[in-house]
């Protein structure tokens, strides 16, 4: 039988075990057959083939096996297109719940408007503070039953009642694959959020997950539950403390006494809620810890209804004073803002039960060949040790011994036991003599300097701040095995990624040090996409070998930047795809001006900390050196991240709006010279709208065209040698990666058959024009053009120099 095409999706049949492809004719002939009679008995599908010639040299089992394929996808089809109508009445009934919700408080708001304005209730901006008095009461069961009571009906107040106003979010649109929706309050005490959504998950499962709150929160050092009761009514009180990290050396840590308070409602969902306890409540006292702040958790918690066909409906409520009080001035926005409370702890939470709901719908393997939970994991264990780094809590062995007052880095050693695997060896027989871990951490405060592309920098760039030496020396306390690597990159976990980085140039190292083989680096990076604009962005990263193995010692270093004013806490992302060269900017200083405007779209325009924090193993007879090492190194990031800021503040930029300085030099200046006049040598047509005679005009007119032009080398590998600010934009990089980046890596297999086809036209003819298709970004984004021409760039002695392509209305899907 001739084979065409393949069937997919299963539309196979089947003779003594092989598959057997169909055309599309007989494929169309065979749906109009299925369409009227959809489960034919032996006689019936005997008469098929007999009466459609098309089908007349198939044979009936392969038939019969046609229809059962077929009728299974009609299953599935079916299956997915209930679970599609299952999610989306349930959203429905959430928003319409919601649209009640609104509708009662436009209209208690309508009514606080037309009372008199000296009543007693006390009312700002329509909302009104939430302060009962609670008589006292003692510390009994019965007692602390009744505050259970109380938060129980607060938070209810909050999560579908008009107990407090809320503004939702922006770019938070509800549907059934969204987060969830998400809200910030309004003129409350304190720093609020509220979230309503959809998991394919049970509701006491969704409970059991939000209640293991350090799985999910990275800002949660611990929950210990000191005392736990059942009450009389099937409910469960439980006395908590709970320790929040600090975010960044600038402040201390916070900690909450919470009662937390179980109980199943009529209808069948299940709460959590939560307070604190404190002594207006007459409840059990929690005496101060040393180096925490006590914060206050208004009435909070989780609502999880059963929805209809399994999953629930899930909404979650933070309402927290964090004690702004207790820090500097610059900082309190970090304690003020609610929607970093939402991004850092409510969508975390979300973001969790739907990344387990997809683990456990699709239980299958993820990147590197670990399933999603052991993926999980290691983003877990990054955050944690890159937190406790941070902090440098006594309990956990850490002891400061030395801060400069001069730039405030900070040198902490650990030697407690479990820190370091003392130990190990290697594969080669040489011990692993660590005794402890030093770190060096520091926080700086920036100015006017855009996190996103500040982060992407420090990510992109490594050579520009790191030291090979001091890789060297991180790597040589790495076990390294014999298994094979698995891959580059993992998936993406609530928009954050991991990926390794194989460490380079550790050659002139190996002699001095012991590094048996390959190191790598295990990369978490979250905020460096248009998505977290606004939000913290952080760059974690620790050595690991070849082995890799899920419970080898993790030492996380890296990077963190948080937005301070309220400002950047929420950025249109108006410019989402644009990236910077800072080539010219961090060699020439002040005179590699930009616009201002250019960074609108990055929220660039506001106050950031950063934190930094660098772990290393030392000997003990070597603490001194290693220290006056950290130290140092340190210093040269702080100062090659000032380095960085002072290229990208706007402070430096020109006056000239609307346009990024090109890359200003005589090779450059050429090379748009050639580009231009090979265009109209082999095309007849100009490149360029007329523009002034000279170098500099044609390379100013050609980095600012809307399309993007980038030129290639004509090696056996071809790399890009060249691109406009419209092709940096494309590829999402920098004139400074671009030399990296080789042409195969940026395009599908489709593209890379039309080229090498394509190919020998532009060095005969000229040029070739190519159809629209898809290519990749830098970081792998798919991006689509309308259409491209290629064409050969000569010289001046009218040889071939590269290949230059303008890619023409292309856009990221």
């Amino acid at each position: 039988m001739a084979v065409t095409s393949a069937y997919k999706d299963g539309k196979m049949g089947m003779d003594n075990g092989k598959y057997v492809r169909y055309t599309p004719e007989q494929v169309e002939a065979l749906e109009r057959l299925y369409h009227d009679c959809p489960k034919p008995n032996s006689l019936r599908r005997q008469q098929l083939i007999r009466e459609c010639q098309i089908l007349s040299n198939i044979e009936p089992k392969q038939v019969k096996v046609w229809f059962q394929n077929r009728r299974e996808k009609q299953r599935k089809e079916a299956s997915c297109l209930q679970l599609v109508n299952r999610k989306l009445t349930a959203m429905n009934k959430l928003l319409m719940e919601e649209n009640d919700r609104l509708q009662k408080q436009v209209s208690q708001l309508t009514k606080i408007a037309i009372t008199d304005t000296n009543s007693e209730s006390v009312v700002t901006s329509g909302q009104h503070h939430l302060t009962p008095q609670h008589a006292p009461q003692d510390a009994s069961s019965a007692g602390l039953l009744s505050i259970g009571e109380e938060t129980l009906t607060e938070f209810l107040s909050k999560a579908t009642g008009t107990a407090m106003e809320w503004v939702q979010m922006q770019g938070m649109k509800p549907g059934p694959d969204s987060i969830g929706i998400i809200a910030i309050s309004h003129g409350c005490t304190g720093v609020a959020a509220r979230a309503c959504g959809l998991v394919d998950l049970e509701p006491t499962r969704v409970i059991e997950i939000l209640k293991d709150r350090p799985s999910w929160y990275r800002d949660c050092r611990a929950v210990n539950v000191l005392n736990m009761f059942s009450t009389g009514n099937s409910g469960t009180i439980e006395l908590l403390y709970m320790q929040l990290y600090a975010p960044t050396t600038l402040a201390p840590a916070r900690d909450f006494w919470l009662l937390r308070y179980t109980f199943a409602l009529e209808d069948g969902s299940l709460v959590v809620c939560e307070r604190s306890l404190n002594n207006t409540q007459n409840g059990p006292n929690m005496p101060p810890v040393q180096h925490f702040v006590r914060a206050e958790m208004l009435p909070s918690g989780y609502l999880i209804r059963p929805c209809e066909g399994g999953g629930s409906i899930v909404h979650i409520v933070d309402h927290m004073d964090l004690e702004p009080w207790s820090v500097p001035e610059v900082l309190r926005p970090l304690y003020e803002s609610s929607t970093l409370l939402a991004q850092r702890t409510t969508m975390a939470a979300f973001c969790q039960l739907r990344h387990i709901s997809q683990e456990v719908s699709q239980p299958t393997v993820a990147g590197w060949g670990r399933r999603p939970a052991a993926l999980c994991a290691l983003r877990q264990r990054l955050s944690k040790g890159f937190n406790e780094a941070v902090n440098g809590f006594i309990d956990e062995g850490w002891s400061m011994i030395e801060s400069d007052g001069t730039d405030d880095v900070s040198l902490l050693v650990n030697s407690s036991p479990g820190k370091m695997d003392t130990n190990r060896s290697y594969a080669n027989g040489f011990p692993s003599a660590s005794s402890g871990v030093l770190c060096a951490k520091a926080s700086m405060l920036l100015q006017n300097v855009p996190p996103v592309i500040l982060l992407r920098f420090l990510r992109e760039h490594r050579s520009e701040w790191a030291d090979s030496g001091i890789d060297a020396y991180s790597a040589a306390s790495i076990k390294v095995g014999s298994c094979s690597f698995p891959g580059s990159q993992a998936g993406i976990f609530g928009g954050q990624f991991m990926e390794v980085i194989k460490l380079e140039n550790l050659g002139p190292y190996r002699d001095d040090m012991i590094i048996p083989g390959d190191i790598f680096l295990l990369q978490l990076c979250s905020g460096v996409d248009e998505n977290a604009i606004g939000t913290c962005a952080e760059l974690i990263f620790a050595p690991i070998d070849i082995s890799f193995s899920d419970d080898a010692p993790l030492l996380p270093s890296g990077f963190r930047i948080i937005p301070l004013n309220s400002g950047t806490m929420m950025q249109d992302a108006s410019s989402p795809n644009r990236t910077l060269d800072l080539t010219s900017a961090l060699e020439v200083g002040p005179t590699g001006n930009r616009c201002s405007g250019y960074y609108s779209g990055y929220g660039g325009m506001g106050k950031f900390v950063m934190t930094i924090a660098f772990q290393f193993a030392y000997e003990l007879h070597l603490q001194e050196n290693v220290a006056a090492m950290a130290h140092q190194y340190v210093r040269s990031i702080i100062a090659s991240v000032q380095r960085v800021a002072l290229a990208l503040s706007p402070s430096h930029f020109s006056s000239h709006a609307g346009f990024q300085r090109s890359p200003v030099t005589p090779e450059a200046q050429t090379l748009a010279r050639w580009i231009c006049l090979s265009y109209r040598c082999f095309l007849g047509v100009e490149l360029l709208k007329p523009v002034i005679e000279g170098n500099e005009s044609i390379l100013k007119t050609l980095w600012h065209h809307a399309d993007a032009v980038m030129c290639c080398s004509l090696k056996k590998l071809p790399i890009l040698t060249f691109a406009n600010q419209a092709g940096l934009d494309m590829l999402e990089t920098t004139l400074v990666a671009l030399q990296d980046i080789k042409l195969e890596k940026t395009l599908d297999d489709h593209g890379r058959k039309i080229l090498c086809s394509e190919l020998p036209q532009i060095m005969q003819q000229g040029f070739a024009c190519l159809q629209g298709g898809i290519c990749l970004s830098s970081m792998g984004r798919p991006v689509s053009y309308e259409r491209s021409v290629a064409w050969k760039v000569l010289n001046d002695e009218e040889t071939a120099h590269c290949i230059c392509f303008i890619f023409i209305n292309w856009s990221f899907v």
